[in-house]
């Protein structure tokens, strides 16, 4: 922008800090973005002043997590610059890369109207496999082989490369399964002559048409993509880095790129996040001119909440330096909330929900309970029914994951794409029409051995006549819904599918109670299918023309959690996880369950990289708070069907004590009250104490863990196993550990053991 012209009345909105990362557009720029820091207004104004300065819209690529973070910041972004904001490319990874894919598949070998998988068609697939291949599904269970192939593909690890790494395979082999790789070979395969892509396809795919750069389609995108713009940075996998630098980190790029996040937020390594990427991002640009701007203001929450999110991510070290504050006064002190058991702990925090509600005058939606795990919602769902206090619980069953809405949309996919061979298997006898699993069997036999789609198999094969006449009939059926695709719109199609398919008619008959919610439910699908078709559509955030059958089942398929479910929609108390929250505010946060092995979680907490994560986890809940913080723990809770006494969670101990006040419980004296008080003082910053070497310790399969054996624990040492004990979920194994001056012998649950077989 030139000094001449008039500067954007906006920016007066701006710090100083969040002016700098605003303004300076050119070159690469990591901004460091504290919680409440004003983050998504720099990110919106930055895009909006590149508009201002001439940079044309739909040159502009702004990555998000959710849609719906897409649609606040194009609304936002449109009240500064105008209509000319919903030309911005600005979506989920998932959407912007599949929107791409669209246009390109054709050249990695893929259909246009590629079907998109979620997690229940991974897990039918490899199901089918798994059956296939006369494999013990206990063994091969399909949730942890749907991990292990999610992390390959996040790694650019194909099944070629998988073949040669021989420590994969080694693992494979320890956990008793040593057909991993084969399973990969035929899940990749499988999806392929579906013509479909898994939601890590959507990444690993792009990376892969990217790499091969057929007809320079490479280039094509990086003069497309002039600037790039990547929100909750933090939260990016290997993969998703590697194509940000395809598209803007190579000879003669400009580079201009510009990541947002928030290291102490980095919460989410369970599904394949790295914090290394946004540590990493200084060190990989810092050749190009990188500038780092880090917003530390907090305009959310007051003084004592700030400063105690402060004074508890010290005990990370790998993090940047960053020192969040707030103007907002120093508010209420943190409650902490001792209970005897976990039912009191329920009790009194709906108590307390009450006296707020009452004292502060704060609506039902101002107020959220948050809870390491989802199981822990049930005792708090009870008090808050019998205090008559509406509440949501968040995380449940996606609308689209309930069984009579996937058999419709199955339908509608395998009308757009009849080689969807998991469409295909859901529908072809729902409702029952002659074709049981024996033909369905005998079907799949005729596609593994041809390698051909379900559908095509289903034209070549030949049955009985009774049997011949239901898949004639199927095909035709199917075939009648496909003339239709190019004249009518998505909800004529939807409703015509629904019909003639017989779910309607199947669904009416049930009489039930249950059946009448399920039909509701079908109505509510085609009801939406239809809003679709008369209402502005938006799809990557940008408003299409499209109303057809295949562009609706692109939108649904990329809808996220929160664009599903908004937490805040109705006047509810919030119950939802820690990792739910992230991204949200509210008045009022209860933490509870503050325990040892509950939170930080057991499974966490025998690794340094682990602990970390739980504290970063615990950083994001706290700062969730605008003006009241109560934290809870029990003393005593049951725990798989036993009582179990816990310690309070050390992140009580870090928190600074003059921002602290403690709650006495039932049977307490004041004085008491005060002595665990007392208890709460910044304890003294040590590394964690470690028998084994970390960075090379690797847990052996617990099933393989026998008495007699020599093994060793990250902070037990080495130890010898006496005996195991216990049902085959449950086995505990005593073990004497040598290096334990007190009380060497201990019993450890096996399957969250963590233990490495020694020679």
């Amino acid at each position: 922008m030139s000094s001449a012209a008039k500067e954007p009345a906006y920016l007066a909105d701006l710090n100083p800090v969040q002016r700098q990362a605003v303004t300076r557009t050119d070159g690469p720029m990591l901004v460091v973005a504290g919680p409440g820091s004003g983050k998504t207004r720099v990110l919106t104004y930055r895009i909006a002043y590149l508009i201002d300065s001439g940079v044309a819209p739909w040159e502009i690529l702004a990555l998000t997590f959710t849609n719906k973070a897409a649609r606040e910041m194009k609304e936002r972004i449109a009240g500064r610059v105008g209509e000319q904001a919903h030309k911005v490319w600005a979506g989920t990874f998932h959407s912007i890369f599949a929107r791409i894919l669209r246009v390109e598949a054709e050249k990695i070998g893929y259909p246009s109207n590629f079907t998109i998988y979620d997690t229940e068609d991974t897990k039918n697939v490899l199901g089918a496999i798994i059956r296939e291949m006369n494999l013990d599904k206990n063994t091969y269970n399909v949730n942890s082989l749907r991990a292990r192939i999610s992390s390959a593909k996040s790694n650019l690890i194909t099944p070629k490369l998988y073949a040669q790494n021989e420590e994969l395979l080694q693992q494979d082999r320890l956990a008793k399964r040593p057909h991993t790789l084969a399973i990969y070979e035929q899940y990749v395969s499988r999806c392929k002559r579906s013509g479909a892509m898994d939601f890590d396809d959507l990444l690993y795919r792009l990376f892969e048409l990217l790499q091969a750069d057929p007809e320079g389609v490479l280039d094509k995108y990086r003069q497309k993509f002039r600037y790039v713009l990547v929100d909750e940075f933090q939260d990016t996998n290997y993969l998703q880095y590697a194509i940000i630098k395809k598209l803007v980190k190579y000879p003669g790029s400009p580079h201009h790129i510009t990541v947002v996040g928030d290291d102490a937020q980095s919460i989410y390594a369970f599904r394949g996040a790295t914090i290394q990427n946004i540590l990493d991002f200084e060190q990989d640009f810092k050749n190009h001119g990188i500038q780092v701007c880090k917003l530390e203001q907090n305009y959310r929450s007051t003084d004592s909440i700030v400063q105690a999110a402060n004074e508890v991510i010290t005990y990370n070290k790998r993090q940047i330096q960053k020192k969040i504050w707030s103007d907002k006064g120093p508010g209420h002190k943190i409650k902490v909330v001792r209970a005897q058991t976990d039912n009191e702990e329920g009790k009194r925090v709906a108590d307390t929900i009450l006296e707020q509600k009452n004292r502060f005058h704060l609506g039902n939606r101002d107020i959220a309970v948050l809870y390491r795990t989802n199981a822990q919602s049930r005792i708090f769902e009870e008090y808050l029914r019998r205090y008559n206090l509406p509440y949501r619980v968040y995380g449940g069953l996606s609308f689209y994951q309930r069984k009579e809405v996937k058999d419709l949309i199955a339908y509608l996919r395998l009308t757009v794409n009849p080689q969807d061979d998991e469409a295909l298997r859901r529908v072809i006898n729902h409702p029952k029409r002659g074709i049981g699993k024996t033909s369905l069997g005998k079907i799949s036999e005729l596609a593994n051995r041809q390698n051909i789609s379900l559908w095509e198999a289903l034209n070549r094969i030949r049955f009985s006549a009774r049997t011949q006449e239901a898949v004639r009939d199927f095909i035709q059926l199917i075939r009648s819904f496909r003339k239709r695709l190019e004249n009518k719109n998505a909800y004529e199609l939807g409703h015509y599918i629904a019909r003639k398919s017989g779910l309607l008619d199947l669904l009416k008959a049930d009489t039930s109670v249950e059946g009448a919610g399920r039909l509701e439910n079908v109505e509510a699908l085609l009801d939406g299918i239809k809003s679709f078709v008369e209402e502005d559509t938006v799809i990557d955030t940008e408003t299409v023309p499209d109303k057809s059958l295949a562009t609706y089942l692109q939108n649904i398929a990329l809808l996220t959690d929160f664009d599903q479910n908004d937490p805040l929609a109705a006047d509810a108390v919030t119950l939802m996880s820690a990792h739910s929250a992230k991204g949200l505010e509210f008045r009022s946060v209860f933490l509870v369950g503050l325990e040892e092995k509950l939170f930080p979680s057991y499974m966490s907490m025998d690794t340094p990289e682990g602990l970390d994560e739980e504290r970063r986890l615990f950083y994001v809940a706290i700062t969730r708070a605008k003006q009241l913080l109560t934290l809870s723990y029990a003393v005593s809770r049951y725990r798989f069907g036993q009582m179990r006494f816990n310690e309070p969670s050390r992140f009580l101990e870090e928190l600074p004590a003059q921002h602290v006040e403690s709650a006495f419980g039932r049977g307490e004296s004041a004085e008491s009250g005060a002595k665990l008080l007392g208890n709460f003082k910044p304890r003294k910053r040590q590394e964690p104490t470690f028998r084994a070497d970390p960075a090379t310790f690797k847990p052996s399969p617990s099933d393989q863990i026998a008495p007699g054996m020599d093994v060793m624990h990250l902070k037990f040492g080495k130890g010898r196993v006496q005996k195991i004990e216990g049902g085959a979920q449950n086995k505990i194994a005593t073990i004497h550990f040598e290096e334990l001056d007190d009380n060497p012998e201990r019993r450890i649950m096996l399957k969250f053991a963590k233990l490495q077989i020694l020679p």
